[in-house]
């Protein structure tokens, strides 16, 4: 049988339990071989997107589903050497024209009013009237001579009709010189007449569609003062500004990057005088009935040359700036770690770049989604 412990011999085992209990929680505790992790990170207290001190981002399989980031490996290749300039879109010369006023008058609207921006026109369609407007004694003067012209005109008649009267009696000669006379003064009158109270019309010297309207009706205008500007949208091209005379001989392609979208453009050639200071060089737009351009639009034009630049080609999102203000790829490391690699691209065309220095091939690299982990805190 047990033996029965006293009261006081109960709380004596009690109390040395509690020491040993207190003595085991604060003694220093030893991994086995094998269990023993160094210094290794502590764990991650949370699930989501975050950036390490190192500057690698953690990102989980569910927010990379999320974000859409699709990755590709690296491979040595070579890219035409590109070279960025800057231009704008403008008419083509053959395609398009401008409607100028040619006197200084009142405008006032055509057979169908005056056409609003956007629309349709023919050639030779009658845009606007041009009343022209003269001072008061110009027009004292105008006056008086379609008078003394009504006059002459008159007489010119009274004769002619005497002459054809006594026909047979007269010679015939004096009859012909009657009716050439009255013809010569019938056109001084209608030309006179027509420069007092005519107007002169504007014409449309293409067929497309009118880019802008620079008057209203009863605007007066000045001889040579633009009035309409009419441009075919499928025959638009690009102006850019080089510095090099050989630049156009170099080129083998070229595509441009307006608004947001890229544009492929077909040399045409370089001009070989200078303006403000640069060497103009026109592209023409390919298919751009299919692209909705305007007039003026800035444009980034990218002209590939013969000489040919080693490195690994991305599309142009996979490259972004740092913090730091550096160009960098995120290179996929493990399932859920991305790191930042500084790299030195140059551009190919508006949707493609080629990385010359910082990627080795067999690397994966983020090429959809880099600007979103870029933004991860």
């Amino acid at each position: 049988m047990g033996r029965i412990l006293s009261s006081s011999g109960l709380r004596k085992a009690v109390l040395a339990c509690a020491v040993g209990a207190w003595a085991a929680l604060w003694a220093p505790a030893w991994a086995g071989p094998g269990h023993d992790h160094g210094d290794a990170t502590p764990s991650r207290s949370g699930d989501g997107p975050s950036r390490a001190a190192d500057g690698s981002v953690f990102l989980p399989k569910p927010s990379q589903r999320q974000l859409q980031i699709r990755t590709q490996l690296t491979q040595a290749g070579d890219a035409p050497r590109s070279l960025e300039l800057m231009g704008q879109v403008v008419m083509d010369p053959s395609a398009g024209g401008r409607v100028q006023a040619a006197v200084a008058g009142r405008i006032e609207p055509g057979p169908s009013g005056l056409p609003a921006v956007g629309s349709r026109v023919a050639a030779g369609q009658v845009l606007a009237y041009v009343r022209p407007t003269t001072g008061s004694i110009e027009r004292a003067n105008q006056a008086a001579s379609a008078a003394e012209l009504r006059s002459a005109l008159e007489i010119a008649r009274q004769r002619l009709a005497r002459l054809e009267q006594l026909e047979g009696a007269v010679p015939q000669k004096e009859i012909e010189a009657a009716r050439v006379e009255l013809r010569g003064l019938v056109e001084r009158s209608r030309n006179v007449e027509a420069s007092v109270a005519g107007r002169e019309p504007l014409t449309a010297p293409v067929s497309g569609v009118v880019a802008s309207v620079h008057a209203v009706v009863g605007q007066i205008v000045d001889a040579r003062e633009l009035v309409f500007e009419i441009v075919d949208p499928a025959r638009l091209r690009v102006e850019a500004r080089a510095f090099d005379p050989a630049l156009a001989q170099s080129i083998t392609g070229a595509a441009a990057v307006i608004g947001e979208r890229k544009v492929d453009l077909r040399p045409l050639g370089a001009a070989l005088s200078l303006r403000d200071g640069a060497l103009p060089v026109q592209f023409a737009v390919l298919d751009a009935a299919k692209v909705p351009l305007a007039l003026g639009m800035p444009a980034k034009v990218y002209v590939a040359t013969r000489q040919r630049v080693q490195g690994v080609v991305l599309p142009a999102a996979a490259v972004v700036r740092s913090t730091a203000n550096l160009d960098v790829v995120w290179v996929h490391e493990h399932a859920e770690r991305f790191v930042p690699v500084p790299v030195r691209a140059q551009a190919v065309d508006g949707a493609t770049v080629v990385v010359t220095d910082g990627l080795k091939p067999g690397q994966r690299v983020v090429v959809q989604g880099a600007a979103l982990i870029n933004q991860v805190r």
